[in-house]
């Protein structure tokens, strides 16, 4: 296992979360439950760098990646998530006068976003992912868009962007220093540039002891300490931080530096609460875990019905860490190219919401609470009213 901070290289990683074999990815396809239930797995061994907040999975092995258009990590099925989408893009072309620029994304995924950004402030873009899927691009602007599938790399350096964002994307890379070099590199003497990057909330994690927000793919943990203290030492002036989606993500606005370092942000300083919010969870996790797997022996004794709403890493999470077989029998997405498909690890068909009115479940659990109106509205619209558990 490694040993070294990826973020800051100090020595001494101190470990405090294990899980052993977990599914390698949590959001690629399994078009059989046989695959699902045989796809490769890995071990996690969380570990706290106590110089700068960074955490990491110490047994992390990069080779267990596949990433492809097999890969189906959008949320752009959701209302609430493309409200926050919309929003989030609106801020961002007016905080710094995106019109008529290029854009550049870094791990765009299905490219919604980029897309956004683009249709809103008639900007030019260049997307780059593996995972991207030309025949479902429906926007008006994917004219004014390259998207070009693979991970970016000092390679496409020629490729010159106004802004750069990258969300939900640093925490799938460990060598995370060396990516954000990489990124200072490519942009050069365009030091007008605007990088934002989102990245899942460590210390929301970790105090709220939420498991199911823990697997392979994602093998870095930030707060806004210490994202803000990777892209500093990455050469980066940090310009904004701040939380959002009920708290589930960190952003980071930055743009090259190129004189002394400006002050650190009060947001920046939260050393002491990571390291506080790491013991709570070494202490406590295991107990939630326990009471997760009596709650869930209680429902199947009662002889309940219980299905997942999420089928997605969450889902495969919850139920790996719980080491859960019958005791659940579907889990339920939105997204129809998920349906027909299985969960990595324990099996699970995704199924469609409308199967729900067949099956008549007595308990759904929502894997996350932010769209629980949004899924009421869709059960009263199919006349029921099963029992709303969150994790």
């Amino acid at each position: 296992m490694k040993n070294s901070c990826p973020s800051c290289n100090a020595i001494g990683m101190s470990p405090f979360y294990e899980v052993k074999n977990v599914p390698a990815h949590s959001v690629l396809l399994m078009p059989a439950r046989e695959v699902a239930l045989n796809y490769p797995q890995g071990d996690l061994v969380l570990g706290f760098c106590q110089d700068c907040g960074f955490i990491s999975n110490l047994a992390f092995d990069p080779g267990q990646h596949e990433y492809s258009s097999r890969y189906e990590e959008t949320q752009g099925f959701s209302s609430t998530f493309n409200a926050f989408h919309r929003r989030l893009a609106i801020y961002l072309i007016d905080r710094y006068d995106l019109h008529n620029k290029t854009v550049i994304e870094i791990g765009c995924g299905k490219g919604e976003f980029l897309n956004l950004l683009c249709e809103l402030g008639q900007n030019h873009g260049v997307g780059f992912d593996p995972a991207y899927v030309s025949e479902r691009n429906q926007s008006p602007a994917k004219d004014r868009i390259a998207f070009i599938k693979d991970f970016y790399s000092e390679k496409y350096s020629a490729y010159k962007g106004d802004f750069v964002c990258c969300k939900m994307t640093l925490e799938h890379v460990q060598p995370v220093a060396d990516f954000v070099r990489t990124i200072r590199r490519t942009l050069g003497d365009q030091t007008g540039t605007i990088v934002f990057f989102q990245v899942p909330n460590a210390l929301r994690i970790l105090w709220e002891l939420a498991f199911w927000d823990i697997y392979y793919e994602h093998c870095s943990y930030f707060s806004m300490g210490s994202l803000a203290h990777l892209f500093r030492k990455g050469g980066f002036d940090v310009l904004n931080l701040w939380q959002d989606y009920d708290d589930q993500y960190v952003m980071i606005e930055a743009r090259p530096r190129t004189g002394p370092a400006k002050a650190r942000l009060s947001a920046e300083k939260d050393l002491e609460e990571l390291t506080a919010a790491a013991a709570y969870f070494a202490e406590n996790c295991q107990t939630k875990i326990e009471k997760w797997k009596q709650d869930l022996q209680t429902l199947k004794r009662g002889g309940r019905r219980v299905v997942l709403w999420g089928g997605g890493s969450k889902a495969v999470a919850f139920l790996t860490t719980l080491g859960i077989q019958d005791e659940i029998g579907y889990a339920v997405d939105i997204n129809p190219h998920k349906h027909g498909t299985y969960l990595a690890g324990t099996g699970q068909e995704i199924v469609v919401p409308s199967f729900l009115k067949e099956y008549q479940p007595d308990t759904i659990i929502v894997m996350n609470a932010i769209y629980c109106n949004e899924i009421q509205q869709e059960l009263a619209g199919m006349g029921l009213s099963p029992e709303i558990k969150t994790v």
